[in-house]
């Protein structure tokens, strides 16, 4: 019979053993955007359902929920490291065990497919090409969303995946609040007879160039590129294997500065909560990122606090102007950084700018529930898009690969997932004006290039955390209050009541 430190040392070890095998099959994922060739998909089907299946296996054996019992009836429940792994073990366990892993392969199989038929539909502009293996998707999401179960909302069960402990209510709760502050700054903001010079991101920007640029901000930020890597895909994305090994993506678009640029700083904002988490609990909760919320805090607070603010361009537009010498030549810091953050309606979430971009989180959190809810057939999902954006942003959807095929998530049945960019940027806003409290000469070190001070506040109070906290309770500990869209809209109105003289 084992002590209690025996099975929590074999907890540690079988924890371990699931990680490596995530990461296998996330440098499989990596792979399969990046290099894998057209051919390779129904081979790629296999394995990574293999390696779901495998992982499944190994975590819902009953040996693993004999250790976990044991430890919780301990004195080792007194250390707060055991306990944080502990409680995160068990979330997951309990939500796995009720999953069939039959389920969960078919479903990871049915996603690669699903994947390179999504890929095919955007480019061909035709929906129904994804049609069948959304329905499929969908039909596998509500079946597993069943076995785990809920109290409220079947939504819930998927929310809980990516925002654990968080609930559809609280989220529309946060939702409301923020759209009701959202539409009347757009209002303003298209009323405003000031406007930016947006035709100077709209030139003709050499990609080698771009890429260049892109990687030395970058690296300035703090990205190692000794553990990590940037490459091309259609929809950007960060994974990280472990450590040392971090992947980000971008796609390059010689016409649209904003495009590639901002992207790469919104994946190595992922990548350096990734690269920062300590590396000696990797294996367990404490050495994982809190939830995809927290995650996306630091990509918007890169991309966008930081990325997007006058500080940051006052250091590297002298840059940007010897990098595009005959493309910027014409152009004032003030009138660059203005165009950067032009506010205007547009269709693709991944260019949208700060001021819209929750807009089309909100739409497509109202669309989920209704798909998961039964509420909505496939078929009709294209129309219901196009005629709830028009009512969102006022614009007409003019094809679907502008509409409803923008995002990746759906090929990968990751319903659930949107909500959390939009609680990313509420989150961002509170840390980084927070930041700023602690580090009062933040945004002139910025200014300056040096952005140390930033990732040791966020290393500190955030990456370096791991799972000890969930998302609220990491808010609220960290910033005094919880979650909240009014530090959002503060930082809205100034910023671009300023820009755009409200």
């Amino acid at each position: 019979m084992s002590t209690p430190q025996q099975a929590f040392d074999e907890l540690k070890k079988l924890s371990k053993e699931l990680t490596l095998v995530r990461s296998i099959d996330a440098v499989l994922g990596w792979e399969r955007e990046t290099y894998m060739p057209p051919k390779g998909e129904a081979l790629r089907a296999d394995q990574s359902a293999y390696l779901s299946g495998l992982h499944h296996r190994l975590f819902t054996q009953p040996r693993f929920g004999d250790l976990l019992a044991e430890v919780e009836a301990s004195e080792l429940m007194n250390d707060p490291d055991v306990a944080v792994n502990v409680r995160e073990w068990r979330h997951a366990y309990d939500r796995a065990v009720k999953v069939p892993t039959e389920l969960v392969e078919e479903t990871t199989h049915t996603a690669v497919m699903a994947h390179s038929a999504w890929v095919e539909a955007r480019k061909k502009i035709d929906f129904s090409v994804f049609q069948p293996h959304l329905a499929k998707l969908i039909d596998l999401t509500r079946r597993k969303a069943e076995y785990i179960g809920y109290e409220e909302n079947i939504y819930d069960a998927l929310l809980d995946e990516y925002e654990p402990g968080e609930t559809t209510a609280n989220v529309a709760r946060l939702f409301r609040n923020l759209r009701a502050g959202l539409v009347p700054l757009v209002q303003a903001i298209a009323e405003s007879p000031v406007r930016p010079r947006t035709e100077v991101v709209h030139r003709e920007y050499a990609v080698d160039r771009q890429r260049v640029f892109a990687e030395a901000a970058s690296a300035a930020l703090g990205f190692d590129y000794l553990g990590g890597r940037l490459d091309t895909v259609t929809h950007p994305f960060a994974s990280r294997f472990g450590p040392g090994d971090v992947r980000i993506t971008t796609r390059w678009n010689p016409r649209f500065f904003n495009e590639a640029f901002f992207g790469v700083l919104h994946e190595s904002g992922h990548g350096l909560y990734e690269q920062n988490l300590p590396a000696e609990h990797f294996g367990t909760p404490l050495g994982e990122s809190v939830s995809l919320g927290i995650h996306e805090s630091q990509s918007r607070l890169w991309e966008n606090f930081v990325g997007r603010g006058r500080a940051f361009w006052r250091h590297f537009f002298p840059r940007a102007r010897q990098i595009f010498p005959r493309v910027l030549d014409d152009v004032t810091m003030d009138e660059f950084y203005f165009a950067v953050n032009a506010v205007e309606p547009s269709f693709i979430r991944v260019e949208a700018d700060e001021v819209t971009y929750n807009l089309h989180i909100m739409l497509r959190f109202e669309i989920e529930q209704a798909i998961i809810a039964g509420e909505l057939d496939v078929a009709d999902i294209p129309g219901a898009w196009n005629e709830m954006f028009e009512g969102f942003f006022g614009i007409k959807v003019p094809d679907d690969s502008q509409g409803c095929l923008q995002d990746v998530h759906w090929s990968f049945a990751g319903f659930g997932y949107f909500s959390t960019y939009a609680l990313g940027n509420l989150y961002a806003a509170q840390f980084y004006a927070r930041a700023k409290e602690d580090v009062p000469d933040l945004e002139e070190r910025i200014a300056l290039g040096d952005f140390a001070p930033l990732l040791h506040w966020l290393s500190e109070h955030i990456y370096s955390q791991g799972m000890r906290y969930r998302s609220r309770q990491l808010v609220e500990r960290v910033t005094g209050q919880a979650p909240s869209h009014e530090p959002l809209m503060a930082y809205l109105h100034a910023k671009f009541g300023e820009l755009y003289q409200l």
